[in-house]
């Protein structure tokens, strides 16, 4: 016990300093944590000089810990995410969102097929240089002033395009890879993850007054306990049956969100959500042998290149059927470069599948790695992004 306690110890004050370090260098925290759990995990690197940098272990207090920091990464994925804004402009939301979809999707399928890639793992790998982060972008939309500006509204919708139906994406992936690979396993999953969701999609529009009187307590103790227990209990019990608990977890969220407590959430739950996302970034280091990054060097430079000029281009795209002239577009493509807790959600669901899933090994090196680059070279495309597209000229 006591040795679990000071292995934790380490753990958070680690990603204290790691996350201190980024915020200095004006950098994501989500590739700094997960350099963390490489640099003090069992795997390689070891040592340095005489310096033992194995200081933490893989135990199964971190991967509850992860599991939860999916589970509330998607929570309030669900609590922020509005139906009224998704149908407000439905036309530019679906023309954006399918153009993003078609483009970098079909992108990340052609990369696929040319490395060889089974369909199922093709799927996954597809899925998840597809996806933006909308953690990583929509801090850096602050953070770079740019929340003001008309490209955030195109970003902004094509985040929720993103995010919209990616939970659908998860519910279908997660059915096929945890089915057993048989035709009617995988239906029956499928049936019952439908099931399921159709019962908390219910739930979300017609429970709201319920929900609302549950959470109408004056204690925050108690308010946060309510939270936490009703999420991780839903996820619980969808992960028993079959189903994603990211999934699950971002329908109570948008339970959740529709109540009179929201805000009151993002305060109480919040700092309980970051906790945990920086244990699910730490733990995906832990696990990570760097030596792994080696055998995915050409998949991941192809990737970078491929999938970055696919961002601009669908930004572009995207910036245009919003009206925006050609600088703004690119601005939209430049502020959706960034990838991060979405594509590790995927591979971790392809890691669950096991065997059904096959080459999860190179799938997982080559997420991490490229989660990793993403995020900082979209980071770094938001900072000096002016400078990138002045030459276009115009406002």
């Amino acid at each position: 016990m006591a040795e679990a306690l000071v292995e934790l110890g380490i753990a958070f004050t680690a990603l204290a300093v790691a996350g201190a370090l980024a915020a200095r260098v004006d950098q994501s925290v989500i590739p700094a944590y997960i350099l963390t759990g490489i640099v003090v995990g069992p795997n390689e690197p070891r040592s340095l000089g005489p310096l033992d940098l194995t200081l933490v272990s893989h135990s199964q207090v971190l991967d509850v810990g992860a599991d939860l920091g999916v589970v509330f990464l998607l929570f309030f994925l669900g609590l922020e995410f509005s139906p009224d804004r998704l149908l407000a402009r439905p036309t530019r939301l679906l023309g954006v969102g399918a153009a993003d979809f078609a483009v970098n999707f079909g992108v990340g399928a052609a990369l696929a097929a040319l490395f060889g890639f089974p369909l199922l793992t093709a799927l996954f790998f597809a899925s998840i240089v597809y996806i933006s982060s909308s953690a990583v972008v929509t801090k850096s939309l602050v953070e770079r002033g740019w929340i003001a500006d008309p490209e955030s509204d195109v970003i902004l919708g094509t985040l929720v395009f993103e995010d919209l139906l990616i939970a659908v994406v998860l519910a279908i992936l997660s059915a096929v890879a945890l089915g057993g690979g048989g035709v009617a396993a995988v239906l029956s999953s499928v049936a019952t993850a439908a099931a399921f969701l159709l019962a908390l999609a219910v739930a979300a529009v017609y429970g709201t007054p319920y929900v609302d009187r549950l959470l109408s307590v004056e204690a925050d103790e108690l308010f946060l306990l309510f939270a936490v227990g009703i999420t991780t209990l839903v996820a619980g019990e969808a992960l028993a049956i079959g189903v994603s608990e990211a999934v699950a977890a971002f329908f109570v969220g948008i339970a959740f969100g529709r109540t009179d407590h929201a805000e009151r959430l993002e305060a109480v739950v919040g700092p309980t959500r970051d906790l945990f996302a920086a244990v699910f970034f730490f733990t995906i280091g832990l696990t990570t042998d760097v030596t792994t990054f080696l055998d995915v060097g050409l998949l991941l430079a192809v990737a970078v290149v491929a999938t970055g000029v696919s961002k601009l281009a669908s930004g572009l795209l995207g910036g245009r059927f919003y009206g925006l002239n050609r600088r703004r577009s690119l601005r939209v493509g430049v502020g959706l470069v960034p990838r991060g807790e979405f594509s590790l959600v995927i591979a971790s669901l392809a890691v669950a599948g096991g065997a059904t899933v096959p080459r999860t090994d190179e799938l997982t090196s080559f997420t991490v790695a490229y989660v990793l680059v993403m995020s900082i070279l979209g980071t770094v495309a938001m900072q000096y992004a002016d400078s990138l597209t002045a030459f276009r000229g115009g406002e």
